[in-house]
């Protein structure tokens, strides 16, 4: 049986495991650095550097509900229980991914507390490649290199902090802080935040940080101030755009004072184990260069799930890994590595059709066109359309009532429809 090698137990990781086992012709081997499966949404209370003085991998905090539904966050083989709030605490995703695995009996597969130091592509002298996956056993310090036939990249990109370059920044005298950091707002009790991003978690997190601060400053780029109510000690301001000794210059030629200042602005698309063989660079925000966001033009038999961003993730992972094993399993055949090298560059030039201005982090409704349009292509079914439906209907109720809208509760009542039961 050919083997598939996945770097990271998180959703991705574990779906691509799933459907590996399915195919009866492959066997997965899944490394994972912690102690259990679930990848970003395994909770600690730590910072910093976990027990084996590796970075810690979550960025999850304490009391984080999902701003998304349970209903469209699903793999759509296996939904969450429909009991129950949609918007959920993480601590129920964890043990959903945590009943995935066991239900399809993916554990087995997975090597605990294996960090994984390097993938190298071997090529034999018929020119077919194969990988050489070399991971570190965390507890006996120990590598040991394993032969893949094909290989999945599900490491995730929410761990490494992205911190823009603030001038004035080190004469600044307040505490900063990520938000891959924070887990708690009692200890920003009584201060002035300026929270720095204006992204969906930037908005909740200082939603949150409004119940202990003194007063919070949304500073962002947002093309529009946000529109729903907000906490009556947060206000808006334009975007940081110097530090200085107690506070901040803003692009309008406004200042402000902060005490503190929470980077709510991202993080980086990191992949430290890749070999430079592996001919993959991130450029930017942008990893290239990956056919369809995920496959490595030039080594065609490595992908790479999750790419995009503002997607609904977990139906997304599901579908990625269904295109990639119809390649795996020759039921799919690819366009040469010039051809796909030449899609890639179209798709990032100002006249690209918008389907493949995907990963630029600007429109999630581009996910169902990306969907349909590699559907077609590989012959399997796209993302349910009621995943389509409730996710655009709450990205609309979540814009206009950032402080309610998590109380709503939602359910499916056939492949394109839902209702809201509460």
């Amino acid at each position: 049986m050919r083997r598939v090698g996945i770097v990271g137990g998180g959703a991705a990781g574990l779906c691509a495991a799933r459907h590996v086992l399915a195919s009866g012709k492959m066997t997965p081997v899944v490394w994972e650095s912690s102690t259990g499966v679930g990848g970003t949404w395994r909770y600690s209370p730590v910072v910093g550097r976990d027990a084996h003085g590796n970075p810690i991998h979550s960025s999850m905090y304490k009391n984080l509900r999902t701003n998304l539904p349970k209903e469209v966050m699903a793999f759509p083989d296996f939904p969450f229980p429909e009991d129950g709030d949609s918007f959920v605490h993480h601590t129920v995703v964890a043990k959903y991914l945590q009943d995935y695995a066991a239900h399809f009996d993916v554990s087995p597969c997975v090597k605990h507390e294996h960090l994984v130091e390097k993938v190298s592509p071997v090529r034999d002298a018929e020119g077919n490649t194969s990988w050489a996956i070399t991971a570190r056993d965390l507890n006996k310090n120990t590598s040991l290199t394993t032969i893949c036939d094909a290989v999945f990249i599900c490491n995730g990109h929410y761990s490494v902090p992205k911190l823009p370059k603030l001038p004035g920044i080190e004469r600044y005298g307040g505490r900063q802080v990520h938000s891959h950091d924070y887990r708690e707002p009692t200890s920003f009790r009584g201060a002035s935040v300026l929270v720095l991003g204006g992204g969906a978690s930037g908005l909740d997190i200082a939603i949150e940080l409004a119940t202990e601060a003194k007063e919070v400053i949304l500073s962002h780029r947002l093309p529009k101030p946000v529109s729903s109510e907000l906490p009556s000690n947060m206000r808006q301001v334009a975007v940081a755009t110097a530090a200085t000794e107690d506070g901040f210059l803003l692009s309008d030629g406004s200042s402000v004072k902060a005490d503190v200042i929470l980077y709510c602005t991202g993080y980086e698309y990191t992949f430290p184990f890749l070999d430079a063989e592996c001919e993959v660079r991130v450029d930017g925000n942008q990893v290239k260069p990956l056919y369809k966001h995920m496959i490595n033009c030039d080594f065609p038999s490595m992908a790479f799930l999750g790419i995009p961003v503002q997607i609904c993730p977990f139906p997304m992972f599901d579908f990625q890994v269904r295109f990639f094993m119809q390649v795996l399993t020759g039921k799919l055949a690819l366009p040469s590595a010039a051809e796909m090298k030449a899609e890639v560059s179209a798709r990032w030039r100002s006249g690209c059709p918008r389907a493949w201005r995907l990963a630029t982090s600007t429109t999630s409704i581009l996910q169902w066109e990306y969907t349909r349009n590699m559907a077609a292509l590989a012959g399997i079914h796209a993302t349910n359309p009621v995943v389509e439906a409730l996710f655009t209907a709450v990205r609309e109720v979540r814009n206009k009532t950032l402080m309610t809208y998590k109380k709503n509760r939602y359910r499916i009542t056939g492949s394109d429809s839902f209702e809201r039961v509460a």
